[in-house]
């Protein structure tokens, strides 16, 4: 194994016994094969279980809901990103020539992605308490600061959050009535969710408050 890679395996807190594994994680599909993509698979997988067995074993009280926000905030791309960046895994990265050109190894997608792929290397390499225990150590601060009971976001994010945990389509909304005088309009609002077909109509004096109303009664529904 290389001194750079070394470094990254210490700033992970895991030493691999295939440096392969590690190698093929670090590897764009630009850069040919074998590339990180089916990792990158399984270490989403991966990411989603470990955060939601340790969410549900430290807040006994959360709701379901609850419990899907919180994850929501510690699994996001842009999360993932930030960690990945402080590890300095875009020095590490193996690229093709035209993403090099345009960046690749500083683009959060690429990042968070690769760390994904990382996380499943460990899994494959150590098995579940070795991964368990890395991705645990590099949340651990986001963990701790997390509250079911925290002041909640407005409808339409959490509405959002929601349904990216579960990899759904977001919703689109679409203003269907728009009725009274100008200084006194009521707006009707339509939230839609293609992937389960449901939609849900709020009104409001304003196209934002009856945005709101619409994602508010669409939560209701789906138990959030």
């Amino acid at each position: 194994m290389t001194a750079s890679l070394d470094r990254l395996c210490r700033d992970i807190g895991y030493r691999f016994s295939d440096s392969g594994i590690l190698e093929q994680a670090l590897t764009h599909r630009s850069a040919g094969n074998p590339h990180n993509e089916r990792l990158e698979f399984l270490g989403d997988a991966i990411l989603g279980f470990v955060v939601s067995d340790e969410l549900y074993g430290r807040f006994p009280g959360a709701r379901e809901g609850q419990l899907s926000r919180l994850r929501s905030r510690l699994v996001r791309k842009d999360t993932l990103a930030v960690i990945a960046q402080a590890l300095s895994i875009g020095n590490h990265l193996r690229l093709g020539a035209g993403e090099l050109r345009s960046g690749g190894h500083t683009r959060d997608s690429i990042l968070a992605d690769t760390l994904e792929a990382v996380f499943a290397a460990v899994y494959l390499d150590g098995g579940y308490q070795a991964v368990r225990q890395v991705i645990l150590e590099l949340l651990g601060k986001r963990i701790g600061n997390l509250s079911p009971d925290a002041q909640q976001k407005d409808p339409k994010t959490r509405l959002q959050e929601h349904l990216q945990a579960r990899h759904y389509s977001l919703p689109s909304y679409t203003v269907v009535a728009v009725s009274g005088e100008q200084h006194a309009q009521c707006f009707v609002v339509e939230c839609q969710i293609d992937d389960l077909r449901i939609s849900r109509q709020g009104e409001g004096n304003s196209r934002k408050k009856a945005e709101q109303a619409a994602a508010s009664l669409l939560l209701e529904e789906l138990g959030d």
